[in-house]
């Protein structure tokens, strides 16, 4: 689980949908990145500049807010959607990344969100898990049957400790300085 992990996938990504976009004469292939993202560790940014694509949300300087009031204007089902990242961000760097380990943290984060819990992340350190949740979520976590649910849950996913991270619910928790000692962040709008 490297750090340029994201760089490989998405220049992966890129050049196999620039290839589709070249079939159907599309002069761009599009990504998702908005404006907020430049403010955390983005590796994959930089193959998306390599490889010539666009980020129009990102270039028109749309926020993760923006973009949610423009589309709850639309009307779109999805408006308030939870931001969700790939499973891997869910593994620290370094840590290698396994089919077992992606579906544990998908199973326990599916659990969490069919009891109601919007934007969370189950953050996996090998038998530990380290569930974030936005602070207005963590009084859930005070119920003792809701607790004693949540932890039977996880033991039997196959975690040992599950643990609650105070600090809440945390866009690249995982990109701490620590974790990114001498890293760069992309700092380019286009």
């Amino acid at each position: 689980n490297p750090k340029e992990r994201c760089y490989f996938c998405k220049r992966e990504l890129i050049s196999q949908l620039s290839g589709i976009a070249r079939e159907h004469n599309l002069d761009y292939v599009l990504d998702g990145s908005n404006y907020d993202d430049l403010a955390d560790y983005r590796p994959g940014m930089k193959a998306v500049r390599e490889l010539g694509a666009r980020s129009p949300l990102k270039e028109s300087l749309l926020t993760k807010n923006d973009i949610r009031s423009l589309s709850r204007q639309m009307n779109l089902s999805t408006w308030n959607k939870p931001s969700l990242a790939c499973l891997a961000s869910r593994i620290p760097y370094g840590d290698r990344i396994t089919k077992e380990k992606l579906i544990m943290i998908d199973q326990a984060e599916a659990f969490l969100r069919d009891l109601g819990i919007g934007q969370l992340r189950v953050r996996h350190h090998e038998t530990i898990a380290r569930i974030e949740v936005l602070p207005e979520d963590i009084p859930l976590f005070l119920q003792p049957d809701l607790r004693e649910k949540i932890s039977a849950r996880f033991r039997e996913i196959g975690y040992t400790f599950v643990t609650l991270d105070l600090q809440g619910y945390r866009m690249g928790s995982m990109n701490e300085p620590d974790d990114l000692k001498g890293e760069q962040f992309e700092d380019r709008l286009f």
